[in-house]
């Protein structure tokens, strides 16, 4: 009878529902794409993490968990699965990959994952809405829902600070990257939203700046490098030192029956640039005015080097100066790529991950 007991408590325990592979870190080839790339593989992924490559891997996530896989082939080099939990979200940073998992009605578990080799480094009880999502920067893991924000060391662990909103408020969003962490929010019922940028160690609060946006939807673009908000048309840039309104920049007028409340947003900062991609276009904001130094078109986000980006464009792959986006190299395909996607370079592999897939290129 207790070896019977002892079976049946196995198989109904975390451990027995936990499915894991570990590998040995990956070994990226140190080459350039070819100039005639053809689609490797793809994979699907959901929810969509917000950094699909770490560690010269490529992470994709399901239901019940998450897998890295080989950027060139496609094969999996190692996943972590829970048969008796659903994932909630995942990020990576820092070389670490960060799972949200729910066995209760919360998200009620947070994992963190070596993202060269699989194994486990830290794991911890937390208590976040089913809603959550998670967002890194450099040593900073943000949890946000609409009822409020925590921050977490993604290596060590340990809760930093949490955040939630003034009484009569809520979030409408949040983001946070090299600038620290910033809160969109409403209050009162009043037509302005207030900007609030925090520090990402700290959590202090370092500015506050209300926004008149009047019957337009206002929506956090990103806050690596500038805080960009979009209100209707037009980006507000504000600076990430006192919240001063440095410019307002144009964007391309949305196609008809599109909801400007909806339409994907992104940013990424690099160098003394913010990069910025909204309805089509990618456009580089200088940090010290807000202004575009150059603008093309282009269907989702860079990716970023030392002093130059790989844009997504019709038909290519396109490496283009970052001081003033000329073209020094083209990488053609024949395949199609959507739009709304995210672009990193893996030695020869080029890497594209949407909200729904991921795409390989070599």
């Amino acid at each position: 009878m207790v070896a019977a007991v002892a079976v049946l408590l196995w198989r109904t325990s975390d451990v027995a529902a936990t499915s894991r592979t570990t590998a040995e870190p990956a070994a990226v080839p140190d080459e350039a794409p070819a100039a005639e790339l053809t689609q490797a593989w793809t994979a699907p992924t959901g929810p969509a993490p917000r950094q699909a490559v770490e560690s010269g891997r490529v992470l994709v996530t399901d239901e019940r968990g998450v897998a890295m896989l080989d950027a060139a082939t496609g094969e999996e080099a190692w996943h972590y699965r829970r048969a008796n939990a659903t994932l909630c979200d995942a990020t990576a940073v820092d070389g670490i990959v960060v799972v949200a998992f729910r066995t209760t009605g919360r998200c009620n578990e947070l994992t963190g994952l070596d993202a060269s080799t699989g194994a486990r480094e830290w794991y911890r009880n937390v208590r976040f809405r089913t809603d959550v999502d998670l967002a890194a920067t450099d040593q900073i893991l943000l949890a946000s829902s609409p009822t409020g924000i925590v921050t977490i060391d993604p290596v060590g662990d340990n809760t930093r600070w949490r955040y939630a909103p003034p009484e009569g408020c809520r979030i409408v969003g949040s983001d946070v990257g090299s600038s620290g962490v910033v809160v969109l929010q409403r209050c009162g019922g009043l037509a302005a939203v207030q900007v609030r940028l925090l520090d990402g160690f700290a959590g202090d609060v370092l500015w506050t700046r209300d926004l008149e946006v009047g019957s337009d939807t206002a929506r956090l673009a990103g806050v690596d490098g500038l805080v960009d908000v979009v209100v209707g048309d037009r980006v507000h840039v504000l600076s990430p030192a006192d919240g001063a309104l440095l410019t307002e920049v144009e964007l391309p007028a949305l196609p008809e029956g599109q909801d400007a409340g909806t339409e994907p947003l992104q940013q990424v900062g690099v160098a003394d640039v913010a990069l910025l991609w909204a309805r089509g276009q990618v456009l580089a904001l200088d940090r010290t005015t807000g202004l575009p130094r150059w603008q093309v078109p282009a269907l989702g986000l860079p990716a970023t080097g030392a002093e130059t980006v790989t844009v997504p464009e019709a038909g290519a792959f396109v490496q283009r100066s970052l001081a003033d986006g000329t073209e020094l190299q083209r990488w053609s395909t024949a395949d199609e790529v959507p739009a709304g996607g995210r672009t990193s370079l893996v030695g020869p592999a080029v890497v594209y991950a949407t909200d729904t897939a991921v795409v390989a290129h070599t």
